[in-house]
């Protein structure tokens, strides 16, 4: 299996989608149907903080993904984040969260991957996280954090 990467974008707009969608430009996935995955990582990708997607395909296909989105509007915050534990064996967890606050979100994260690997019965040696937030304007805000598995592929 190819890479997962974990891209992110901040962006403000006139809207609430049109903000969402430049933060998700800003990411490099905007051209893509995504198709968002519950948060089980697999045992062989590697994971690389790649802040933008490189090319991944032509546009209009299908992306899975992690995805963790917020959008505020005018003049409040938008944080999003997402953090990961893998285990010794290669198969983890993704946590993702959102909110106004990116310390809240960051504190959140970790107590969500506490939380996931006491569900599991495996030994986890690696642990990450990652938040973006966009400072208030006067218009509206997104901030994104989204983990892209491998390359696109056909919608149908």
């Amino acid at each position: 299996m190819s890479t997962i990467r974990v891209v992110w974008g901040t962006a403000t707009g006139p809207t609430a989608l049109s903000s969402y969608d430049a933060a998700l430009a800003e990411a490099g996935v905007h051209n893509y149907n995504l198709v968002t995955l519950s948060s089980v990582i697999p045992a062989g990708p590697a994971i690389e903080l790649a802040g933008t997607a490189p090319d991944l395909g032509p546009p209009g296909e299908a992306l899975e993904v992690v995805q963790s989105a917020a959008t505020a509007a005018p003049g409040e915050r938008a944080a999003a984040g997402i953090g990961w534990a893998r285990s010794e064996d290669g198969p983890g967890i993704f946590y993702e969260v959102d909110g106004t606050d990116p310390d809240a979100v960051r504190a959140e994260i970790r107590e969500g991957l506490v939380a996931g690997r006491e569900l599991r019965d495996w030994t986890f040696v690696e642990e990450d996280v990652h938040v973006e937030s966009v400072a208030p304007e006067a218009h509206h805000a997104s901030a994104v954090v989204i983990a892209t598995y491998g390359e696109s592929h056909p919608v149908v």
